[in-house]
């Protein structure tokens, strides 16, 4: 591509991408959030009464195995596929064939999401014991995790469709939508926790029939919104569509180029059965705080990022194009990197504060600790590997990430074998970590031949200031939480003095990167300024309006 003719809108167009990308990245973040917020509410109350050792070792392997197909077929490989496909129809034909393309998709994917939780259900026994095979060695561990997979299973196809939906809606530039149907899922599992668990003969199937509820309520949320863009989906099986036929083709190298993270994570549980009792547990909890600034930040930009890059690459702007690759690793980046520092610093704290009572006791804190400190060093890999995907992605090519993707899970298994012994369920995540960022360094590489170029130079620049600025940080919020003792026994001092400590980090963060000149923070507060401008002129408005009334 490096010998195409560049196609720019010039500066204004350079900056007018970025705030596309930053202003729907803050429209997912905000709403994903608030779906992280109530997450952890929710992982709070299984914690509480499940602990983390037998009940949730069983739940947390029977729901990731629907909710694995749901990550890599589902949401990443159905958005990746469906948003470049979608959006050059959209681009080119009427609003009566985008109704005619979605109700096809719909159609489609329906038959194939209820195929495969068929499947689930009738084989889950075979599911559970190729992805917890250790669970075989106690057979009530073994049979109440397959019990519990195939009542979960119905919400893959719930899940299926939400996903559909959410790639139709980010095609149209709307984000708001999908990106809050998180937050029902669980406020679902949360209220069938509370109201179920104690009526129940085995309190484990109140979690199952909140998640299978949750699935369809984050499907049906999806139905107004698509209304409003003339979207009516109804059953219409056309395989003759060439749409369709793009979309399939593309599917099955995106299912493993944005999944791997997902398939690194099974490898990992896999291993894991075979740890101490309660080693599942610890992985996933731990997963769970760093899908925080991963979920809210980090795929936040690489969802904003798709479809921007995908219009540069169909118009063949090839230098907003890079540009946007380059702005959105250096935002993911600017987020990441002190998310990274105070996980590892503040993470005691946070993981005592959200999860330690009940069952969950002092050594379940220790547990999930050493599972989180090594998951976060791969937190700007994990992250950065979503957009360098989603570049190759929309320029609909496949077999790089694939390559990368099948690098990086070999990779991460020979790391899970040698790992494992010295560090146990610590080497797991570490393992994952090493081999996200096999994954990201692969990816770079190929982009930078193919483009002639990443803007490399200046990505490691400002990732330089941003660490050095996240040190910084480090050391206030450790002295802050030193100081005000973040082991007492008040949960009320604890959320106190951990309070203290993020407010004082993000001050020392947001002074320090001011004080380097790091422009993704004057970027940032520019737009904040704009935005309050704008919200001024709105109200002034407003009240010149009111006065002549």
């Amino acid at each position: 591509m490096d010998n195409e003719e560049e196609s720019t809108g010039g500066p204004g167009h350079t900056s007018s991408s970025r705030r596309d990308i930053t202003g729907a990245a803050s429209v997912v973040g905000s709403a994903t959030l608030l779906s992280r917020i109530l997450g952890y509410i929710r992982d709070a109350v299984v914690a509480s009464i499940f602990g983390a050792g037998f009940e949730t070792d069983i739940f947390f392997v029977a729901y990731r195995i629907p909710n694995f197909f749901r990550r890599l077929i589902g949401e990443g490989a159905l958005t990746a596929s469906i948003v470049p496909v979608f959006t050059e129809e959209i681009a080119s034909d009427s609003e009566e064939r985008r109704g005619a393309l979605a109700s096809k998709l719909f159609t489609l994917f329906a038959v194939i999401f209820l195929v495969m939780t068929i499947l689930g259900i009738v084989f889950a026994h075979h599911l559970v014991d190729l992805l917890a095979p250790g669970f075989a060695l106690t057979e009530e561990k073994m049979m109440l995790t397959v019990s519990m997979t195939r009542w979960m299973f119905p919400f893959l196809f719930f899940i299926g469709l939400f996903a559909v939906a959410m790639a139709l809606l980010n095609s149209l530039k709307h984000f708001m939508a999908p990106a809050l149907a998180p937050a029902l899922f669980n406020i679902v599992i949360i209220a069938s926790v509370i109201l179920l668990a104690t009526l129940l003969p085995n309190p484990l199937y109140a979690l199952a029939i909140g998640v299978v509820i949750g699935g369809a309520v984050q499907a049906l949320f999806q139905w107004p919104y698509l209304k409003r863009y003339g979207i009516s989906p109804r059953p219409i099986l056309d395989l003759r569509d060439g749409a369709l036929g793009r979309v399939l083709l593309l599917m099955g190298p995106y299912a493993l180029g944005v999944g791997v993270y997902q398939i690194n994570i099974i490898i990992t549980q896999r291993f894991a059965s075979g740890l101490a009792e309660g080693s599942v547990s610890y992985l996933y909890y731990a997963d769970r705080l760093v899908q925080l600034p991963f979920g809210v930040f980090g795929v936040a930009l690489a969802t904003a990022a798709l479809p921007s890059m995908s219009r540069h690459a169909m118009e063949g702007e090839w230098r907003s194009f890079r540009e946007a690759f380059s702005f959105s690793i250096r935002m993911v980046n600017f987020i990441m990197i002190p998310s990274m520092v105070g996980l590892v610093v503040l993470g005691i704290p946070i993981i005592s504060l959200l999860f330690q009572r009940g069952l969950f006791d002092a050594s379940a804190v220790d547990g999930t600790a050493t599972a989180l400190y090594f998951y976060s060093v791969g937190l700007v890999a994990f992250a950065s590997t979503k957009i360098a995907a989603s570049a190759f992605y929309s320029l609909k090519d496949t077999k790089t990430p694939v390559i990368a993707a099948v690098a990086s899970v070999v990779v991460n298994f020979l790391l899970c074998l040698l790992l494992m012994k010295p560090l146990r369920h610590g080497g797991l995540a570490l393992a994952t970590s090493l081999a996200s960022f096999m994954n990201l360094l692969i990816l770079i590489a190929v982009l930078r031949r193919r483009m002639g170029g990443v803007d490399g130079v200046e990505i490691l620049r400002s990732a330089g200031k941003v660490f050095a600025a996240s040190i910084v940080m480090g050391i206030g919020v450790y002295s802050v939480a030193t100081a005000g003792g973040w082991y007492g026994d008040s949960g009320l001092w604890k959320a106190a003095v951990l309070a203290a400590s993020l407010i004082s980090g993000a001050l020392l963060y947001f002074i320090s990167a001011y004080l380097l000149r790091v422009y993704e923070m004057s970027f940032l507060g520019e737009m904040v300024i704009e935005k309050i401008g704008k919200i001024r002129g709105i109200k002034d408005g407003n009240d010149k309006r009111e006065k002549r009334g």
